[in-house]
């Protein structure tokens, strides 16, 4: 008896998350059909879309909490490790070295145009560094309340609001490179959307595995990514306004990426104890992204 409820449960979460996969893939077609009716100025338009792409990437990254409640903590390091590599290519080949391109085709000579890059550079990742230690501040008090005891612990929140906050940065890269008309746009919303996945996962397993309905969980795991098509389209706009801003805007944008990469996902992905499996994750990731830079650019 207990085996054939196990059965029946387990044919039931399927089925839902098949749902919701089907749910998704209609409100993506749905959204199209309405970026296409909206007629928006094309560089908008493109910041947009590889805005949503991500959001899409990272709310089906979140669907398998509805099947399962956990993963193997290797599988996860391994999946933060692919992460940073993806994340770590496309600041390279996809902000950097555009960004490069940009400052010398204004005017700066190879030291200058350095020099703005670095500049922008530190200014990312001192910006992220504020908002991090911002987020990472925030008392328990403040997120649950102190009425009662909270069925969430306050740290799980901290990290889910600290990963929303790091889907700013790529949100930015996505809005700045489609925004300065980069040829490589399509690549880097690509490639984040693929980091994006298994961040949508760990968010929606985290809550789900410390209490929380498995359908609530999901929608939570899938709105982080929602961050994404907002700043993909504010920095899209702001990157319009004038010449400078594209190669400050891909500065800033690798910069707060640079410290995500290095300052969350690679001492997370080798916490564990599982070294081998994330350095080997942060490979593959980085040579995919670099692949789809070069040939989808």
């Amino acid at each position: 008896m207990g085996s054939q409820t196990f059965a029946l449960a387990s044919v039931r979460r399927f089925r839902l998350a098949l749902g919701t996969v089907l749910l998704l893939a209609g409100a993506a077609l749905l959204v199209g059909e309405l970026l296409a009716w909206l007629d928006l100025e094309p560089r908008i338009l493109r910041a947009l879309e590889g805005g949503a792409i991500c959001a899409l990437g990272t709310a089906l990254g979140a669907v398998p909490v509805l099947v399962i409640r956990s993963m193997p903590v290797a599988v996860a390091d391994t999946l933060l490790g692919f992460g940073a590599g993806v994340m770590l290519a496309a600041t390279a080949f996809s902000l950097i070295i555009p960004g490069l391109d940009a400052a010398a085709a204004i005017g700066f000579s190879r030291w200058g145009a350095g020099a703005l890059m670095s500049l922008g550079i530190m200014s990312g990742a001192f910006c992220l560094y504020l908002v991090d230690r911002r987020v990472s501040g925030v008392t328990p008090d403040y997120l649950v309340g102190t009425a009662q005891q909270p069925v969430i612990p306050a740290r799980i929140w901290i990290f889910v609001i600290a990963i929303i906050a790091h889907n700013i940065p790529e949100g930015m890269a996505i809005g700045v490179s489609a925004g300065g008309g980069m040829h490589d746009a399509d690549s880097l919303a690509m490639g984040i959307a693929l980091q994006d996945v298994p961040e949508g996962l760990v968010i929606a397993l985290v809550l789900a595995g410390a209490g929380m309905a498995r359908y609530k969980a999901f929608l939570i795991g899938a709105a982080s990514g929602l961050v994404e098509p907002v700043f993909a389209v504010l920095c899209a706009w702001l990157v319009r306004m004038g010449e400078l801003l594209l190669p400050l805007g891909l500065a800033f944008a690798a910069g707060a990426m640079l410290l995500v990469v290095t300052h969350e996902i690679i001492p997370e992905s080798r916490s564990n104890g599982h070294h081998k499996l994330a350095s080997l994750g942060l490979c593959v990731g980085f040579c995919l992204m670099m692949v789809m830079d070069t040939a989808l650019s």
